[in-house]
């Protein structure tokens, strides 16, 4: 019985890869907006990935899965900080430049920063 299961969830995942592809594709096609059709990507390569660590969690499919969640939390983290850097205007300032809030800047120091360091 756990060796069906982890078959089908096996090739559900799959399948839910190839829809994730196929997805992306075409939010890509229709939308033109590339961040929008990249977080449909990597939320379906997401499910696949909880699909497999169903069916049977060796290390590689842990592994694969936990980068799959570390790339979509730093893409989705980019592109809110690129979205926030757009919205106030050019780098190099001007009339309308302000520099980011605190805690944004505290944010995007923690989470950019090596674990290593202090």
């Amino acid at each position: 019985m756990s060796s069906t299961f982890a078959a089908v969830t096996g090739v559900m995942s799959q399948v839910v890869a190839g829809i994730a592809l196929v997805s992306g594709g075409l939010a890509l096609a229709v939308t033109r907006r590339p961040a929008l059709a990249l977080g449909i990507l990597l939320d379906l390569l997401v499910a696949a990935g909880l699909l497999r660590l169903a069916g049977d969690p060796d290390w590689r499919a842990i592994l694969s899965t936990a980068a799959v969640v570390a790339l979509r939390h730093l893409v989705s983290y980019g592109l809110r900080l690129g979205a926030v850097s757009v919205h106030r205007g050019p780098a190099g300032g001007g009339a309308g430049h302000r520099p980011l809030p605190r805690r944004l800047q505290d944010l995007a120091h923690r989470a950019l920063r090596p674990a290593w360091r202090p």
